[in-house]
């Protein structure tokens, strides 16, 4: 991909910010947005678990409702908000490349609603959030049932793309997400949520190219 530089705006409007947009980033959903391919895209994220849908014991499969949140840059590209009249834009998402980031724990079709937009800042900052619906596999232990503490665990990681072009970070502490979850937390029923933890395996620099670079989540 091509520097995309300074986008220049004829008028301080959205719709001058959009057309301007359009010759640079709009529509190149093929190709990650930096000015050579052997640098990686940097992902920071986070989520929020809004609540405990189900867990069945038997079939190992833990039911949860999650807000994720995605924040990466699009490389060179930046305008000055006072020339085209706002410091960030809302784009439809199909029209930008996008991470693949998925969940390796999925064992069925995510039923949330979809969304359509996202943020573009003036620095070139993207910044998604959508809705998750997961039905994840977790190992469980149901010795102790009725009284039993499950360890279900979501591991974010890039479909495709191998760490030495895709590299997860963590937008806050773990302990910051199991309060920010905890304070949301919609659904009241048998099950608690007691703790979070978080770790990012460590990948030597010769294993970039076949590696695929991980957040995981112990809930």
């Amino acid at each position: 991909m091509k520097s995309v530089g300074t986008i220049n705006c004829s008028k301080p409007t959205s719709d001058a910010l959009l057309v301007a947009l359009k010759d640079s980033i709009l529509d190149k959903t093929d190709v990650r947005p930096v000015y050579y391919q052997k640098t990686p895209t940097n992902i920071s994220m986070s989520f929020t678990l809004y609540g405990i849908l189900g867990v069945d014991e038997k079939a190992q499969i833990f039911d949860s409702f999650i807000w994720v949140y995605l924040f990466w840059n699009i490389e060179g590209l930046n305008w000055d908000p006072v020339e085209c009249g706002t410091d960030k834009i809302s784009l439809p998402r199909k029209k930008l490349w996008m991470p693949d980031v998925v969940i390796n724990e999925f064992m069925d079709e995510s039923k949330s609603p979809d969304a359509h937009y996202l943020y573009v800042d003036h620095t070139g900052w993207v910044m998604d959030d959508l809705p998750i619906h997961v039905i994840s596999s977790c190992n469980m232990d149901i010795y102790t049932f009725p009284f039993d503490i499950q360890n279900c665990t979501f591991t974010f990681s890039s479909y495709k793309l191998t760490a030495v072009h895709l590299q997860l970070f963590f937008v806050e502490p773990v302990e910051e997400t199991l309060q920010n979850s905890l304070s949301v937390m919609k659904t009241i029923g048998e099950w608690e949520l007691v703790d979070m933890h978080a770790e990012k395996p460590p990948i030597l620099p010769e294993e970039l190219n076949v590696t695929y670079d991980a957040l995981i989540y112990h809930v």
